[in-house]
Formats: structure tokens, sequence, C-alpha cells
């Protein structure tokens, strides 16, 4: 007879089962999520290569484009203007993001939205930082356009962190709660604290 799978009390149906596989999860595991973001980012970024030439547009929908754009800047083409002093310091930037990203993961991992909006965040920085080191720029390819004004290209590492930074807020102003009690059965029969259990909300 299987061992019904701890859930979140509180927290109804598949999300809370979720929510409780994810409050045991350890640094190792938020890493190797973010890790395997980098690579589905990294996979894209090649059929991108190998299918767009720069300039062509392939026109998906009225409003969304395919296009291949060389970027220097950061996400959606934030100081891609400058002279070139750019890419050294948005390389500083992931690196010390990277590291202190890694140490609040390691500090807190079973506060389950701030470890997925960090995971999101680390997987895009370093999405984006290999593009760097490897030509110098970042590769953008979604082109949003509507009544004639085009959103800057951006890529699946810009939305990792754009999604990941939004969770941060969310996470940021959530009324602060008791640290919840895991229970295969439920909040009845008492239950285990998570590994976060009592540590304070940042």
């Amino acid at each position: 007879m299987h061992e019904p799978q701890a859930r979140l009390p509180g927290v109804p149906g598949w999300r809370g089962r979720m929510a409780g596989t994810l409050a045991h999860w350890t640094l190792k595991d938020w890493l190797g999520s973010a890790a395997a973001l980098v690579v589905v980012d990294q996979i894209v970024k090649v059929l991108v290569l190998q299918s767009l030439s720069s300039g062509r547009v392939v026109e998906v929908t009225p409003f969304f484009n395919l296009v291949l754009v060389y970027n220097p800047g950061a996400a959606f083409s934030f100081l891609a203007g400058a002279s070139g002093w750019q890419r050294e310091f948005f390389v500083a930037v992931a690196l010390l993001a990277s590291g202190w990203i890694t140490w609040m993961l390691y500090r807190h991992p079973g506060r389950v939205l701030f470890s997925v909006a960090l995971t999101l965040v680390l997987g895009g920085a370093l999405g984006n930082l290999i593009d760097r080191l490897w030509l110098g720029a970042v590769i953008d390819f979604l082109d949003f356009h509507l009544f004639g004004y085009h959103w800057p290209a951006f890529n699946v590492a810009d939305s990792a962190i754009s999604i990941g930074a939004v969770l941060l807020v969310w996470d940021a102003f959530r009324p602060e709660a008791p640290a919840p009690q895991l229970s295969a059965a439920g909040p009845a029969e008492g239950g285990v604290p998570g590994p976060d259990a009592g540590q304070p909300k940042l």
C-alpha cells in the first residue's frame, strides 16, 4: 500500500502536493532546475541561429514575429546602445547575482515561491551569461508588436528573469504566515515541519 504524497495543509489538490514536494527540495534540486532552464534556453537559441539569418523576419501571427537580434545590452535591449563597456559590466553583475542567489537558495530551500523565483532568475541570468561569453551579445528572437510599436526583442532567459522578478515581488508582499506543517494525511494529523520551518520570511 502506497503512502499518500506529502502536501501543504490549506492548499488543495495537485497544487498542495506539488508545494509539499518542493518544500522538501534542497539546494541541489533548485540548482538542477536552474541548469535545466539554461539547457532549454541554449537549445532554443541554437535552433534560432540555425533557422534564421540576421535581419530576417518570420511572421507567426499578426502581432508576433520571429527575428534574430544580437543584443549587447541587458533584457529587452537595456543599454544596447552603450559603447561596449556593458559586456563586462553585465558579466560581472550576472556572476555576483548568481553567487547571491545560490547562497539564498542554500539558506532558504523550503520557501517554495521564493526559491522558484530565484531559480528562474538564476537560470535566465546564466543563459544570457553564456551568450555574452560565447558571442559577446545575447541572442534575442521573440518580437511582439502592436499598432506599429515593437516591444524590444527578447528570449527564453529574459522571460524567466521577468517571471522570477514578478514572483519575488509577490513573495515580498505576501502576508507573513506561520511556517506550514507538512503532513502526508493532512493538517488534522500533525505533520513534519518543512526544511525552512521557523525561519523568518524575507
